[in-house]
């Protein structure tokens, strides 16, 4: 027999916060044990050799059976909705990595335990998209079609897990991990490497296709593209992912396939060329292409017009900072490392075994050079050590998933959620402070749950929040009318109160401040508006000059400060707003973050007093 590998991956949805201590059995397709396994603080498990069938058939359009076996694997441990994921591939030499995504138990449900059934979350991957039968009806608009102006790179992307018109619910992936996923649901990962990237090609075209032209969007709908093989392209959501088809996505995500002097994705429609037929691209064809030694664009070209090129866009949503261009390694210098130097500090407080850097700021040193790879390894990258495309915008993912959590979980305490909801009916067009209370626990569970996208929180019932209304009623079985009466009000509180009692969040450093440097800020001035001295700052922050930079994050020894959280500006924000919310004053804001304008800019982060 033939071997292929395994490895388990338990986190939060988002990858906020890693599940240690959890149980997973791995049986085999009759029933058997062949592993019980725990994951360690990163929430992963050992890697584990399974057995499975010869590479060839994997590779031969012609053979009826599966070139794979398939394993069950069940995943639980105290205070989690337990899972049961059917239909694990393994193939030949591959190694599959399996993202499990836990969903904290409500404060009333009591759980179930490591090894309960009752409540468990059923996940089927089913065959890959290769090997169905079904026709293919992909529609899309003619290449000179377009809505938005530049081509962009949606992060996360809106999928939604049924046919256009059907009540299935909506999740939210990051861009590049919904690629993964599709190539994963569609292919076979054994293909020869330039069949792959062919496909991956494709794959990521026709998702930027439906983006740019805003599909679905302009039709009405609340996501970007579906799940259906029907209409769109395949996507499993908690299914295994391929190394092989992994490696390539992080190289390529942001790149896509136009006719050259247009903008637009072309629109890269594809069929499995066996039983079904199309227009565009088959997926068979290009594994016989690829073997006759022709390019992934040669691959391409035979399928779409010969005047087609591969493009690229720099234009990601969701993303702090824009990849500088250029890797970064072992003797960069300046405020880029600073910048992944600030980013891993925080992320380690989430993933500890990711070790300290003790470089000088703003040089990449062998620490940073060893946080980096682990960082690597955790998140299933290529462990070389450098921050290229790939490790930049998930460094920055995971960055943005952290603290928010971590904003989160201290703007509960200020806005004084309790224990208790609010005895008021609310729908769109209320405003008011039961609407921010709505509005955040909308935002906290969309840390938790894929399928609830976050809202602005403003104070207005609008549009945006009626959709996460609705989307977390669909999720707890709830009737779908965007209304916030006493049963949405029970479910929102009970699933918000068993987060803050299932979920091991970080606490924060204790006598360290982080502060973000303001224009006019120096060393002294801090010193002196945090009671503490110039030498204290430089020697926590391994600084040699006094020299900061706008922009530029300092641990500030924090005995003297009075108590705040820090809170990161978004869409809809401004100082009297956030006085409200938070039971505070415009000018206790700008005293406490340094600033002297009202005008605000979204991302920047500001101390809030408690």
């Amino acid at each position: 027999m033939a071997i292929g590998y395994l490895q388990i991956q338990i986190r939060t949805a988002h990858g906020a916060v890693p599940i240690s201590g959890a149980a997973v059995k791995i049986q085999d397709d009759r029933g058997r044990l062949v592993y019980q396994l725990t994951t360690d603080e990163n929430g992963e498990t050992p890697m584990v050799s399974l057995e499975t069938v010869d590479k060839s058939l994997s590779l031969d359009s012609g053979y009826s059976g599966d070139p794979y076996v398939n394993y069950e694997v069940f995943a639980g441990v105290r205070g989690f909705k337990p899972v049961h994921i059917s239909g694990v591939s393994i193939f030949d030499g591959e190694k599959a990595v399996l993202p499990v995504a836990l969903v904290p138990e409500g404060k009333e449900s009591g759980g179930t335990g490591e090894d309960g059934r009752q409540g468990v979350t059923e996940i089927t991957i089913g065959k890959p998209a290769v090997a169905m039968e079904g026709q293919r009806r992909q529609e899309g608009p003619v290449t000179s079609a377009y809505v938005l102006r530049y081509v962009v790179i949606p992060n996360p992307i809106t999928v939604h897990l049924g046919s256009p018109s059907s009540s299935a619910a909506n999740v939210q992936v990051s861009f590049p991990d919904y690629v993964k996923n599709a190539a994963s649901s569609e292919i076979y990962p054994t293909w020869p490497e330039e069949a792959l990237r062919a496909n991956i090609y494709a794959i990521i075209t026709f998702a930027l296709n439906r983006v740019f032209t805003e599909w679905y969007r302009s039709r009405g709908y609340s996501f970007d593209i579906t799940n259906s093989t029907a209409y769109d392209q395949a996507f499993v959501y908690g299914r295994t992912i391929y190394e092989s088809i992994s490696r390539i996505v992080d190289e390529i995500f942001n790149e896509y396939v136009r006719i050259r002097g247009q903008n637009a994705p072309y629109f890269t429609s594809f069929c499995n060329g066996t039983t079904a037929t199309c227009q565009g691209l088959s997926q068979w064809g290009t594994v016989t292409l690829a073997q006759q030694g022709l390019s992934p664009l040669q691959i391409l070209r035979s399928y779409y017009p010969p005047n087609i090129e591969i493009a690229q866009t720099g234009i990601i949503t969701g993303i702090l900072s824009s990849y500088p261009g250029t890797p970064l390694g072992t003797g960069s210098t300046g405020l880029n490392v600073q910048t992944i130097q600030t980013w891993l500090g925080r992320i380690r407080k989430n993933y500890p075994a990711i070790p300290v850097i003790n470089d000088e700021t703003g040089v990449f040193g062998g620490s940073t050079k060893a946080a980096v790879t682990r960082f690597q390894e955790v998140f299933n990258l290529a462990p070389d050590g450098v921050v290229g495309k790939s490790t930049w915008y998930k460094m920055s993912s995971i960055y943005t998933a952290v603290t928010r959590l971590a904003e989160l979980d201290s703007e509960g305490t200020s806005l004084g959620i309790g224990t208790v909801p609010p005895n008021v009916v609310l729908r769109q067009g209320d405003r008011g402070n039961d609407v921010l209370t709505l509005q955040y626990l909308l935002d906290m569970l969309s840390e938790f749950y894929a399928g609830v996208p976050a809202v602005s929180q403003d104070g207005i019932f609008g549009n945006g929040t009626r959709q996460g209304v609705i989307a977390f009623q669909q999720l707890m079985g709830l009737s779908p009318d965007g209304i916030v009466g006493p049963a949405t009000w029970n479910a929102l509180y009970d699933a918000y109160l068993g987060i803050l009692e299932n979920v091991p969040l970080p606490k924060p450093e204790e006598g360290i401040t982080v502060y973000t440097v303001q224009s006019g800020d120096t060393l002294w001035l801090l010193s002196r508006r945090f009671n503490t001295t110039v030498d204290a700052i430089k020697r926590l922050n391994g600084l040699t000059s006094d020299m900061l930079s706008i922009g530029q994050v300092l641990k500030i020894p924090s005995e003297g400060v009075s108590s705040y959280f820090e809170y990161v500006v978004r869409s809809g924000d401004t100082l009297w707003l956030l006085a409200r919310r938070f039971n505070t004053t415009v000018d206790a804001i700008k005293q406490m973050s340094g600033i002297t304008s009202d005008a605000l800019s979204i991302g920047q982060v500001l101390r809030i007093p408690t």
